[in-house]
Order: structure tokens, then sequence, then C-alpha cells
């Protein structure tokens, strides 16, 4: 459930981020949680309209509820660092609006399709896999190295985790372009339903693999 939506809506900001301005954003969400990168990183608002979500290539919506989905994702956060830019998009689908929840039973399907996304544009080798908790929530992490379609020489980490709020689903992606990039992103500062805050991707993420 929401699988395709949130692939979608990943699909559209990556695709469209380098045309972006930056713009202030508040990157704490009326579904719960916070999230903070290091000071040096631009905030960009590149939230995509609706029409570029559906018609995200080979992703467009294909049944209502989906098509629902879509119309619901809230894309909380987009911000680069660095040249080759490294770029983290934190996505959000409210279950108020979505008209279901969802449970930690949908989180392995629901986060691999996020990342299934963005094999529309990357190339995507050597995934692993894990499950961790953060406080009372568990997230499902995935992390692979890519390279933009038809441009091996530009190589990334991608690295996508996800978690089932009381209000909502989350994502939090990066595609990072070296190591300091990559600690920025895990080691940022993330609260969850107003528990303790706490780094994003601890050192422990991938000890536990889905099962």
């Amino acid at each position: 459930m929401g699988r395709l939506s949130i692939a979608t809506a990943l699909l559209a900001v990556c695709t469209s981020l380098f045309a972006q301005a930056p713009a202030p954003e508040d990157m704490a969400t009326v579904l719960g949680f916070s999230y903070d990168l290091p000071s040096d990183w631009t905030v960009v608002e590149a939230k995509p309209s609706s029409q570029e979500v559906k018609t995200a290539p080979e992703q467009a919506p294909v049944t209502e509820e989906q098509k629902k989905g879509t119309a619901c994702i809230q894309v909380a956060l987009t911000a680069m660092h660095g040249t080759p830019s490294s770029v983290v998009v934190v996505v959000a689908l409210p279950f108020d609006c979505y008209g279901q929840t969802m449970s930690d039973q949908d989180l392995k399907g629901f986060g691999s399709g996020a990342a299934d996304g963005l094999k529309q544009t990357f190339d995507l080798v050597q995934p692993v896999y894990g499950v961790y908790s953060l406080g009372s929530h568990h997230l499902w992490i995935e992390r692979a190295k890519g390279s933009p379609k038809g441009k091996p020489e530009t190589q990334y980490t991608m690295e996508i985790t996800c978690s089932m709020l009381r209000k909502g689903a989350a994502c939090w992606m990066t595609l990072a372009a070296d190591e300091a990039s990559l600690h920025a992103f895990e080691s940022g500062r993330v609260t969850l339903d107003g528990e303790a805050a706490t780094q994003l991707v601890p050192a422990s993420a991938f000890n536990q693999a889905p099962s």
C-alpha cells in the first residue's frame, strides 16, 4: 500500500532537483517527525506538482488507490550539498489523507517500493538491507551503489530508510556523492512521534536483515 505513490514522488523529485532554486523550509511536519542536517546543506524547494508526479516515467498510477496515494504525498524536505551534488529527500504519506493506515507489516513492501522508483533513472548494484529500531519505531533500510543511466562515471551511494508513524508513513533518502555526505545523512538528528531525538541511521542498522 502506497509503494507506487512514494516511488513516483521520489522519482519526480530526484529528476527535477537541479532545476530548483533555494527556498526556506520548515523540516518539522504535521505528521509528528523532524529531521536536521548540518547547516552547510542547502535546503531547496523541490516539491513536484501533482502533474509531474502522475507522469513520472513508467510509474503513472494505475488504480484509484494509487492515484489517491500520489495526491496525498508530501515532500517534507529536499536538500543539496557539494559538487557533484549530494541530495537528501524526505517524503511522507499522511494516513488521514490516504484514507487508511499502515503498520509495520507493510514496512518492508513500502520501503522497497520506494527504492524501486529510483531504478527508472539509476543503475543500482550491490544492494544491502537491514531493519532497526529507534525508540518504539521500526525502520527498514536499503543501501546500494549507483550511477545515473548512461553516466557510469558519476557514482553515488543510494540509501533509503522508512518508518511507520502514528499519523503517516515516511521515508528519508539520500544520493550521496561522497562518504562525508552519507555520514551527514545518517547522523542527522531525527524525532519520531515526540520521542527523544537520535541519529537517523545507527551503526547497527544493517546487523539484522529483513525477514
